[in-house]
């Protein structure tokens, strides 16, 4: 019997980094939970790792996760999992710096591609998003160092503003009618159960996406394009990072 999907608590609650989860399944190495915290990976952003605790004690760390054709998320131990787990409870909890690392490199690959679309007609070509930097590949003609100062500066008065972040759906015929929730051309966002998924930075942007994302852009901090690559004759990449934060 196939379990049922996963409910997946990252797409109403970005900050939601542990909770308590009933075991449903188990496969091989990977086990699977009624709910869970843990972003399965896609959209450029790599799955979270972290830990289960279960409530006879046994421990078991995470390495990633990553999700089926029929919505069930799996979590991939580094040890071989004990028998007998089916219906045990669970507290799952995420390696919480790297979760928010790679929300604030998220919102601000959406800033950056936002303003690259509107500015510069450059639509999305790939993108990787790390803990220590980022990449992301745009369709543009020209790439000079003015241009890339140029989406510096944009990108930081945008972060500065100190926008909210918000997660909504709309429903598919309402996003078909949206081509202004699209930043790429080859990959279109999932549409689940007639839904798609959107986020919305306040007064600024909103794009089709299933990832997590900062709750305010203040939360991102200093964004810099570091380095430039040709990767064709108009396809561009370009590495970016941002400045630790400066605790309260």
């Amino acid at each position: 019997m196939l379990p049922p999907p996963t409910s997946r608590l990252y797409l109403d609650d970005d900050r939601c980094l542990e909770t308590d989860a009933r075991v449903v399944a188990v496969r091989g190495d990977a086990i699977a939970f009624d709910r869970t915290c843990f972003y399965p990976g896609g959209g450029g952003q790599p799955p979270d790792a972290g830990d289960v605790t279960l409530t006879t004690g046994e421990a078991l760390q995470i390495a990633s996760a990553h999700m089926d054709a029929a919505e069930v998320v799996w979590h991939v131990a580094t040890s071989p999992l004990p028998s007998g787990l089916a219906g045990k409870s669970a507290r799952l909890a995420l390696d919480r710096d790297r979760r928010l690392a790679l929300t604030r490199y998220h919102t601000v690959l959406h800033v950056l591609n936002t303003i690259a679309l509107r500015d510069y007609d450059g639509w999305i070509t790939g993108a990787q998003i790390g803990t220590d930097y980022s990449r992301i590949d745009f369709k543009l003609e020209n790439l000079s160092p003015a241009l890339c100062a140029d989406l510096e500066n944009r990108v930081n008065a945008v972060l500065d503003g100190d926008r909210p972040l918000r997660a909504y759906y709309i429903s598919e015929e309402e996003f078909r009618a949206r081509e202004d929730l699209l930043r790429t051309l080859e990959v279109k966002p999932p549409v689940v159960r007639g839904k798609v998924r959107v986020v919305e930075i306040a007064g600024f942007d909103a794009q089709a996406c299933g990832g997590t994302h900062a709750t305010t852009t203040a939360e991102v901090g200093r964004f810099s394009i570091y380095r430039t690559e040709n990767k064709g004759r108009v396809n561009k990449r370009l590495y970016v990072r941002l400045e630790p934060l400066t605790p309260p």
